[in-house]
This record gives C-alpha cells, structure tokens and sequence, in this order.
C-alpha cells in the first residue's frame, strides 16, 4: 500500500504565501510523476502543477505561472507546492497526485492524498 499525506494548508491573506507539502510512504519503489490538482465546490479538480522524476521541465497551469513553484525531493518522497502572491480565487482543496511503482503490486498506479483547504482572504 502506498499513502500520501498533503500539509501546510491554511489561511491567508491575498499576496500572501503557502508552502504545500506531500509526503509519500508504503511499498515504493520509485515515483513517477508528482503532480498538485486543486478542487472548489461545484467544479472539476484542476491540474495546478506536474513535475517528473527528474525535476525539469514541471508544467503549470497559465493561472500560477510566475507564483507557484513545484518540486520534490526524491530522498525523501516528498513533493512541495510553493505558492507565492496568492489571490482570492486560489482558494480551494488542494490534492497531492503522485503516479507510483508500488513494490505490493509491481505496477505503476495513480495515488491521491486527502487534500488540504487553502483559504485566501481577500
């Protein structure tokens, strides 16, 4: 089994900064991509930021581009959101995607946290 615990939501004020975190742990063998998708009531989960293993070339989406940075740390199987200038409608559940090859199944699976709220006052 494989889990990922999301942290470091919460709230603040517009312009201000939240650092996200998803930490990995189970049977892992190796994680692929790491991904951070966001979610308000009544829409689609949105796809925020995608990084691969490697760490280059992480995409984002055109509303976070120049705010938010994604990384991960390999060692620790732990991924980062860094949100930076945060606006009003950031707000929303934010949800750690990671694709993992689980030594309990010896496949790659998609895997989700249980999200974390972050709230921008404005």
């Amino acid at each position: 089994q494989v889990q990922l615990v999301e942290s470091g939501g919460g709230l603040v004020q517009a312009g201000g900064s939240l650092r996200l975190s998803c930490a990995a742990s189970g049977s892992i063998l190796r994680i692929n991509t790491m991904g951070w998708y966001r979610q308000v009531p009544g829409k689609q989960r949105e796809l925020v930021a995608i990084i691969g293993r490697s760490g280059s070339s992480p995409n984002y989406v055109d509303s976070v581009k120049g705010r938010f940075t994604i990384s991960r740390d390999n060692a620790k199987n732990t991924g980062y959101l860094q949100m930076n200038s945060l606006k009003s409608e950031d707000t929303a559940v934010y949800y750690c995607n990671a694709e993992v090859l689980s030594t309990s199944t010896w496949t790659v699976q998609s895997y989700w946290g249980q999200g974390t709220q972050v709230t921008v006052s404005s």
